[in-house]
């Protein structure tokens, strides 16, 4: 929508860098195909890479510029991928995703990295979807399905990786504009600069960008206000080396809702949340968010003695106030200790730095490609929780805890692609990883009383994998790789965390064979994976409380396969279709949120100044809990999109875009998600899919 040269693959060359290049650390598409529009790497929403040693989905600038809404987050923008589903109820990037689960691994069993950082939370992994990123400054994504080689890093190393890349700046100098108007009061603006190539800084290039978006949100009463500037520059040092410094800044204000019981769904409708009376726990003026983040790196491309190295340094930050009344589904009454009929309610900080670095070096030797490398990371967070009275202006009336943690992660790695004949590559590899945890606190979470407790958790986790090359266009691989999860923070939330009775880690053997296949004409990729998953750790919310819980060991498997076929005249034909199962080893049940089903289809078309798109995404039954508690029915929601880009419509104007967005075209409203448990009475809370939505967006180069 911003940039005016938006590549077909999203990693691309800088300049006239020789041996180096971008630091977009997502993978190509890895074809011998045209770049031209009118192909089928071009215009699939996902395809496989050819180069890839695992199940991967790659998405690209194409796909999120011309069929999602200009509000998403990549876990809207990742949702159309195989064995992924996502609830967000808001709108497209209008709340925080409520549940985005890839193979029924939830948030916090796999990984997220930016430009190949890894970043989460320090309790639990997990990320909040709205803070960091938009889709402006989002190059693409590659969605890993599995744990990957060894050189694949981060917390959880057995769940996959979404891998999102940002933008490259552009060659050419631009600057752009953009407005979008949509449904439920929701504005985008913004704009972005392109430098393009500067000969006189020696072939620097830069980008810098801002968007700004409000929406009063698809649930009542839950509107959102978020900006968000961005700067990438990229200079080469010499013909071999590569300097990339990046910052991203996010202030967001957000009103959040935990959830309505079925009753409440049927009285009011499926956008039942917040309310208007300052006399009620469900007040929007007293459940909301305040955040702001950032997220900045330097990175190093080189090469040296033979060996290509990159290394970024890097840092991020999120600072988060968090404000709820305390039951906004109405089954505690009004009265505080300031007031028989004063609104209680809840306040909380959760406030994170960390610093850390990424390196990895590989040379040619004998007869294949040596590899190593490492990731450090440390974080350091201040949480804490209070319960207050909302009519006083959140007076404080009790503290429910304070505390302070940190982590260290440290994960070398070293790795030999070895060279065979025909085609083939058998890459072995192990991977250290070390994980410390510490946490001092005056007043812990549950116990209540003072701790100061640390543990250090490590693994040795061996893969190998084989990739065959069978011709330019075909490949295949087999994988054989070992996953790990250090445990949560609430293993300290006890009265006595001895080292001797901590929980084991979360661990996986991943078992993974599968083909892709690509020419200008068609994309194809399929794969069968088995995964024996042990101290598998899930997790239910009560009262707006998240409570873990070991689920024993489990067996995730299925089959995967994403195609597309470019028919002629623009037009493109797309669709997926997976089988997934994730069940408990000693009841059967189903591990909660892992759908049993996941497919979609559609048609592209792109020619000349026209694009269209028509996906549907099926995600078919699940369930919300453990024990086969809270059934999920299926269901399937089909969006529309068009635009038409005018070239030149005046001598100062150029790429001049209007397009148009309609998301849930049906206006399916069911169910799709459980939210959680109400802390009274334990009812049920549910999500629904937010209705039809329509976005009418216009950009434009100058």
């Amino acid at each position: 929508m911003f940039t005016a040269a938006a590549p077909a693959a999203f990693a691309q060359s800088s300049g006239d860098l020789g041996a180096v290049q971008s630091t977009a650390t997502s993978d190509s598409t890895g074809a011998a195909t045209s770049t031209k529009a009118q192909t089928a790497p071009a215009q699939a929403p996902t395809q496989g890479s050819l180069t890839a040693s695992e199940p991967k989905s790659i998405i690209n600038k194409n796909y999120i510029q011309n069929s999602t809404a200009p509000t998403s987050n990549y876990s809207d923008i990742l949702q159309i991928a195989p064995s992924v589903s996502s609830v967000n109820p808001n709108g497209p990037g209008l709340m925080e995703t409520q549940s985005l689960s890839i193979r029924g691994f939830q948030d916090g069993q796999y990984n997220v990295t930016f430009d190949g950082i890894p970043f989460g939370d320090s309790n639990d992994f997990t990320h909040h979807s709205t803070s960091f990123f938009t889709a402006q400054n989002i190059g693409g994504i590659a969605v890993d399905r599995g744990s990957g080689d060894a050189s694949q890093i981060g917390f959880a190393t057995f769940g996959g990786t979404v891998a999102v890349s940002s933008i490259e700046p552009s060659l050419t100098p631009a600057f752009s504009v953009l407005g979008s108007y949509g449904s439920w009061n929701t504005w985008v603006t913004g704009a972005t600069l392109n430098t393009g190539d500067l000969e006189k800084w020696g072939d620097a290039r830069a980008v810098v960008g801002y968007t700004h978006s409000s929406s009063d949100g698809a649930l009542d009463n839950v509107g959102q206000r978020r900006d968000n500037v961005f700067f990438k520059l990229e200079k080469p040092l010499g013909n071999d080396t590569l300097l990339t410094l990046y910052a991203d800044y996010n202030k967001i204000f957000q009103n959040t809702s935990v959830g309505a019981t079925a009753a409440q769904i049927r009285r009011y409708g499926s956008s039942f949340a917040l309310n208007g009376d300052p006399t009620s726990q469900a007040y929007s003026g007293y459940n909301f968010d305040r955040i702001n983040t950032d997220f900045e790196y330097i990175g190093l491309q080189t090469v040296l003695g033979g060996w290509k190295l990159d290394n970024k340094l890097y840092t991020y930050g999120y600072y988060h106030d968090g404000f709820n009344g305390m039951d906004p589904n109405g089954e505690t009454p009004n009265g505080t200790s300031f007031g028989a009929d004063n609104v209680p309610g809840t306040q909380m900080a959760n406030n994170y730095r960390a610093f850390g670095d990424v390196f990895s070096a590989e040379k040619e030797l004998g007869p294949g490609t040596l590899k190593l490398g490492g990731w450090i990371t440390h974080q350091s967070n201040f949480r804490d929780n209070m319960n207050v009275d909302d009519t006083l202006n959140f007076a404080l009336q009790q503290m429910n805890y304070t505390m302070n943690d940190t982590f260290l992660t440290f994960e070398p790695y070293v790795q030999y692609a070895w060279k065979l004949p025909y085609g083939l590559t058998l890459t072995p590899g192990v991977k250290f990883v070390s994980f410390s945890r510490s946490l001092n606190s005056p007043l812990n979470q549950k116990s209540g009383e003072a701790a100061d407790f640390s543990h250090t958790w490590t693994k040795v986790l061996p893969s190998l994998t084989l990739h065959e090359q069978i011709d330019p266009h075909w490949s295949a691989y087999l994988q054989y790789a070992q996953g790990f999860l250090a445990p949560n923070l609430n293993v300290f939330y006890v009265p006595n965390a001895s080292v001797s009775g901590q929980p084991s880690p979360e661990q996986t053997d991943n078992y993974q064979l599968g083909t892709t296949y690509k020419t200008d004409r068609l994309t194809v990729s399929a794969d069968l994976y088995y995964i024996n998953f042990r101290n598998a750790v899930t997790s239910t919310t009560v009262g707006g409380n998240t409570v873990f819980s070991n689920a024993g060991g489990a067996v995730y498997k299925g089959f995967e396969t994403e195609a597309t076929f470019y028919a002629g005249y623009g037009f493109s034909l797309y669709g997926n279709l997976t089988f997934n199962s994730a069940k408990q080893k000693s009841t059967g049940d189903w591990m909660p949120n892992a759908p049993s089903q996941t497919a979609a289809l559609g048609v592209i078309y792109d020619r000349g100044p026209v694009h269209g798109s028509l996906i549907s995404k099926f995600v078919g039954h699940q369930y919300g809990d453990t024990g086969n508690q809270q059934p999920i029915g299926g269901f399937m929601v089909t969006n529309l999109a068009a635009a038409y880009t005018i070239k030149s419509p005046t001598t100062w104007m150029r790429n001049t875009r209007i397009g148009l967005e309609i998301d849930n075209l049906f206006n399916r409203t069911s169910i799709d998600g459980l939210a959680g448990y109400t802390a009274q009475d334990n009812t049920p809370l549910y999500w629904t899919i937010p209705g039809r939505a329509v976005f009418a967006t216009v950009s434009t180069d100058f």
